[in-house]
């Protein structure tokens, strides 16, 4: 039976991958060649490869925390959740590819629409896969933490796929404006990084948990789990 090591395996590797695609971003930045003393102009020059990597960085930072999040709460994995990572995973690292797509057309007239399509169409793909990810976590809810609240965490699959149809708003605009499309995503990542929404977790009776359970223990000597009566953030889904 899988148990709580196999988490940490599939959100290291899972971690890995997030960081080599994050990383890979920033490579799609070229030093301008034989600039000589125009140096600074060529740079200028180059300011759609600096929006697109901003922009991605936060997409691709936001899908990396909702993923953490997750994880934090499971307590194992199965087969069919590591095909789903999986599944997000490979769709994540082609982000690169579009982002360089888009900031090499954005300044053309007659194929910046098309690499925003391409952009945002891809965006949309991604969110229907995340929130296909956390339709199975909460279907059952059997691999999550004994102090999550199964059918409260069941009820945000909703407001957790708001991206679903956010997405498809910026993939409309595309087709009219390629760096509109662009602000739209930069906005619709700070909104996402804002606006976070709770994992709900168990609310336990302290005060019969005290009597059944004894004398309350220290602070220091509490359970490394968070508090019963919390919540949990976890941004929707980008």
């Amino acid at each position: 039976m899988p148990n709580s090591a196999d988490t940490g395996r599939v959100e290291a590797f899972s971690d890995g991958v997030f960081a080599i695609v994050i990383t890979i971003l920033v490579l799609e930045i070229k030093v301008p060649d034989d600039a000589g003393p125009h140096l600074w102009s060529a740079l200028a020059e180059q300011w759609p490869h600096y929006a697109a990597y901003v922009v991605s960085f936060m997409v691709i930072g936001v899908m990396w925390v909702n993923h953490h999040t997750i994880f934090n709460h499971l307590k194992r994995a199965d087969r069919p959740l590591l095909f789903l990572n999986l599944l997000v995973l490979m769709v994540v690292s082609v982000i690169p590819w579009t982002t360089a797509v888009l900031a090499e057309h954005l300044r053309d007239e007659s194929s910046a629409r098309a690499a925003a399509v391409l952009y945002s169409a891809w965006t949309v793909v991604y969110a229907l896969v995340f929130l296909l990810f956390w339709w199975y976590v909460t279907r059952v809810g059997h691999l999550f933490h004994e102090h999550v609240d199964k059918a409260g965490a069941r009820a945000t699959r909703l407001r957790f796929g708001l991206g679903a149809f956010a997405y498809p708003c910026t993939l409309v605009l595309a087709f009219f404006s390629a760096p509109l499309t662009l602000v739209a995503h930069a906005l619709i990542a700070l909104y996402y990084a804002a606006n976070q929404i709770p994992i709900p977790l168990v609310v336990e009776d302290e005060e019969a948990g005290g009597e059944a359970a004894g004398p309350e223990r220290p602070a220091s000597e509490s359970p490394a789990y968070e508090s019963p009566a919390s919540e949990s953030p976890a941004s929707s889904s980008p």
